[in-house]
């Protein structure tokens, strides 16, 4: 018999807020894939900041890790032996992640292959590139759709003053039809615009 070929799945790069509005697709009720465009993602490729680490001290062995790249937060989950690979990464540090999406509990977060501590400035590279690869790909957009994006952010803010603001992480939710890079583009040019500030990094409020 002719030995079975076994095809890893491409570790795609994407940022965490794309990863985010994607759309978990399941066989029966096993997670299988999450359909992002015209992609089928298994495995990822992503570089952001530790902000939180949690290790069990029980029987139960497992290391829970919060990765922030700047457009959202998603677990790292490590169980059993798995969590060597962790062991030496602190809150705190850069890294980069490869591994598998798993969705359990209405909860996407990676199951990590490889972790490894980067130079912060390679997130930053990193979001350049994916930025550059998208307004490569994509159409530009006219200024009736850039208005409108603009109009839908500042609704959600005006309309969140009673709650002290909004995060820029729900803005991106909300609005999960546009990229994150043009909603914090325009977040960006409103601020600076003096129409919304910013009482803390990644929250802001309506100034008028």
């Amino acid at each position: 018999m002719p030995e079975q070929q076994f095809k890893r799945n491409i570790a795609y790069k994407f940022r965490i807020g794309d990863i985010l509005i994607g759309k978990p697709v399941f066989d029966e009720e096993k997670f299988t894939f999450l359909e992002l465009g015209d992609k089928k993602i298994v495995r990822i490729n992503i570089i952001g900041n530790i902000v939180d680490k949690y290790d069990s001290e029980g029987e139960k062995r497992y290391s829970f890790l919060t990765l922030d790249d700047g457009s959202g937060q998603i677990k790292l989950k490590a169980f059993g032996d798995d969590i060597e690979k962790s062991k030496n990464i602190n809150q705190g540090e850069t890294v980069i992640v490869i591994g598998v999406l798993r969705y359990f509990n209405n909860e996407l977060y990676i199951s990590p292959e490889i972790i490894k501590e980067q130079n912060p400035k390679y997130l930053l590279v990193r979001k350049l590139e994916l930025e550059k690869e998208r307004i490569e790909k994509s159409p530009p957009m006219e200024k009736q759709q850039i208005v409108a994006i603009k109009d839908k952010i500042l609704d959600l803010v005006k309309n969140s003053e009673s709650e002290g603001g909004i995060d820029t992480d729900k803005i991106i939710m909300d609005l999960k039809e546009t990229s994150p890079e043009i909603i914090n583009q325009e977040i960006k040019k409103l601020i600076e615009d003096g129409i919304i500030f910013e009482p803390r990094p990644g929250k802001v409020r309506w100034l008028g």
